[in-house]
C-alpha cells in the first residue's frame, strides 16, 4: 500500500546520500506498525497504490527548512524531487516554470554524470542565471525576486546546470517571444514515474521567502505517480517542447503550434487517470475551460476547490447552475487575487469592480444570492494560496499546473489531471479542510477597503455594449435541474 511522503531532515540529503537503502532509512516507518501516542495527529488515511502525495503545509507532518533551519509544519517537496531525480537510471525529463533550487540543479549535474541522460525546458523568463543579472533592467516582481534569490546564499540553479553541461531550452527554441507561459510543472524518471503538481521547483514556492521569516512558502502540492503509460504521455508532450534540442533542427513547439490534442485516459493500477495537455484554439471542444466544466458538471453532491487564479465566467456560471441542483460548495481563494476586477470570486460574492480604467469586466454575471461558502485562507504575507485543484463528490481529484483562466487554455503549455480515487481524495479534501479553519468568509476587510476605493473614484463603471453585467439566480432550486 502506497504511504504519504514523509522525508527526513531535509539537510541530511544531498545527491550523494540517495541510494536505494538510504531512501528506504529515510522513509523508515513506511508500512511499519507503530504505537499511537496520546494527543498525537491521527494516521494518514492510506493512498491508492502507484500515488504518493505532499503538501508542503501538512499540519500533520514537519521537515527542517533549509531557508531557516528551523522546524515547520508541512512535506518537503524538495526532498521529493531530488528523491524521485537519484532514483534515475536512464533518464530524466524536467519541464517546469522556474528551476532556482541549487540542490535540484546538482541532483541533476549528478545523475548526468553517471551517464543519466538529463534534459530541462524552462520559461523564458527563469531560463537565464539569476547571478548574471542587474537589479535595474528587471521589472519589480523580477527584482524582487532577484533579492530573494541572493539573500538565500545557496547559489544559481540555472549556473549549476549550464556549468554541468545539462542540455537546456526555453520557450524561444520555437523561434518566438516565447508561448504565453510555459507554465508546465513535471519531471519525468525512466518513463516509469511522474512528479507533477502545483508547485514550481523554486524556494518560494516550497520552503518560504529567504528575508521573511514568517514565510513558509506558497501552498503547493505535488504528486508522485508510478506507471510507465502516464510517464509515457508526458514524454511525449515533453518531446513536443525539446524537438531536436539546443543545436537541432528548429524544431520544437510550445503554445497554439505545439497541438494540445485530445484528452487521453490511462490507468495507474485500479486508478484511472484522465490526461489533458495545453493549451488550445478557443474554438477547440476539448479545451482546457469546457472540459473542466464537463468535469463539474458531472458532480452530484459536493465541489471542493483551492483555486490560485480563478477568472473564467463559464465555469463561475456551471458553479451557479450546480448551486441551483443543491450542490454543496466551497471555494477557496489566493487572497491577493481575488480582489482582482475579472476575479470570478467576486461573482460568487455578488460584487462588481471596476478595473483601472474603470471599466467592467466583459460579459460579467454576478451572482444575486453572495454564497457563503467563498473564502481565502488566512496566509503568512507573501505567501500564496498556489493550488489548482477541485475535489468532485469526495472521489474525483483534478490537480496540474492549470490555473482555471482563459490564459491556461487558450495560450499555455499547462497539464490537467483528473484522478478518479476516493482514497487520494481524502488526502486532498483534508488539505481543503486545514485551509477553512481560520478562513476568511466573504467580502474580506482588504476586498471592502478595495471596492469602496474602485467606487469612490469610478462609481459603478463604465459598461460597454459588449461589458454589460447581469445578475444570475444560483441559490434558488430550479425544478428542471433536479
Amino acid at each position: 500500500m502506497a504511504t504519504p511522503f514523509r522525508p527526513a531532515p531535509a539537510g541530511s540529503l544531498t545527491p550523494a546520500s540517495l541510494a536505494p537503502v538510504a531512501l528506504a532509512l529515510m522513509l523508515g516507518g513506511c508500512g511499519a506498525a507503530t504505537a499511537t501516542l496520546q494527543g498525537a495527529p491521527p494516521p494518514d488515511p492510506p493512498l491508492p497504490p502507484g500515488i504518493r502525495v505532499a503538501f508542503n503545509h501538512h499540519s500533520g507532518h514537519r521537515y527542517r527548512s533549509p531557508i531557516t533551519g528551523r522546524w515547520r509544519q508541512g512535506d518537503d517537496l524538495e526532498a521529493l524531487l531530488l528523491e524521485s531525480i537519484g532514483s534515475a537510471r536512464q533518464e530524466v525529463l524536467v519541464a517546469v516554470q522556474e528551476l532556482s533550487l541549487p540542490r535540484v540543479a546538482a541532483a541533476l549535474v549528478e545523475r548526468q554524470r553517471h551517464g543519466v541522460a538529463v534534459k530541462v525546458v524552462l520559461e523564458n523568463t527563469y531560463s537565464q542565471p539569476w547571478s548574471e543579472q542587474h537589479p535595474a533592467g528587471l521589472p519589480p516582481h523580477q527584482r524582487r525576486r532577484l533579492e530573494q534569490l541572493q539573500a538565500l546564499g545557496q547559489g544559481d540553479a540555472v549556473l549549476l546546470l549550464r556549468r554541468g553541461r545539462v542540455p537546456m531550452l526555453d520557450d524561444t527554441a520555437d523561434g518566438s517571444a516565447g508561448s504565453g507561459l510555459m507554465h508546465h510543472k513535471f519531471l519525468v524518471v525512466d518513463r516509469r514515474l511522474v512528479v507533477t503538481g502545483s508547485a514550481n521547483f523554486s524556494p518560494s514556492c516550497i520552503h518560504g521567502d529567504a528575508d521573511d521569516p514568517s514565510s513558509r512558502g506558497n501552498v503547493n502540492h505535488l504528486l508522485r505517480i508510478e506507471s510507465p503509460a502516464l510517464a509515457g504521455l508526458f514524454a511525449t508532450e515533453f518531446g513536443r517542447l525539446w524537438g531536436d534540442g539546443p543545436g537541432g533542427r528548429p524544431d520544437s513547439r510550445f503554445g497554439l503550434a505545439k497541438g494540445g490534442g485530445p484528452a487521453q485516459r490511462v490507468m495507474v493500477g485500479a486508478t484511472p487517470v484522465e490526461v489533458l495537455f495545453a493549451p488550445h484554439r478557443r474554438s477547440d471542444p476539448g479545451h482546457g475551460l469546457l472540459w473542466l466544466e464537463r468535469q463539474l458538471d458531472s458532480a452530484r453532491r459536493r465541489v471542493d476547490l483551492g483555486l490560485f487564479v480563478f477568472s473564467a465566467q463559464n465555469l463561475a456560471d456551471r458553479l451557479a447552475l450546480l448551486q441551483r441542483r443543491g450542490v454543496e460548495l466551497r471555494l477557496l481563494a489566493d487572497p491577493g487575487f481575488a480582489n482582482r476586477s475579472f476575479s470570478e470570486v467576486l461573482d460568487l460574492l455578488g460584487q462588481t469592480l471596476p478595473d483601472h480604467r474603470c471599466r467592467l469586466e466583459a460579459g460579467n454575471r454576478r451572482w444575486a444570492q453572495p454564497h457563503e461558502g467563498v473564502g481565502t485562507p488566512r496566509l503568512a504575507g507573501g505567501d500564496k494560496l498556489h493550488h489548482k485543484l477541485a475535489v468532485l463528490d469526495g472521489r474525483r481529484v483534478i490537480s496540474g499546473s492549470f490555473n482555471w483562466s482563459p490564459s491556461a487554455a487558450h495560450q499555455n503549455d499547462e497539464v490537467l489531471l483528473l484522478i478518479d480515487s476516493p482514497l487520494l481524495a481524502r488526502h486532498f479534501e483534508a488539505e481543503i479542510d486545514r485551509l477553512w479553519r481560520g478562513a476568511e468568509l466573504g467580502v474580506t476587510a482588504r476586498m471592502e477597503r478595495k471596492l469602496q476605493r474602485q467606487r469612490r473614484a469610478c462609481g459603478s463603471g463604465r459598461e460597454t455594449p459588449a461589458a454589460a453585467t447581469t445578475t444570475i439566480q444560483a441559490t434558488s432550486p430550479s425544478p428542471q435541474e433536479s
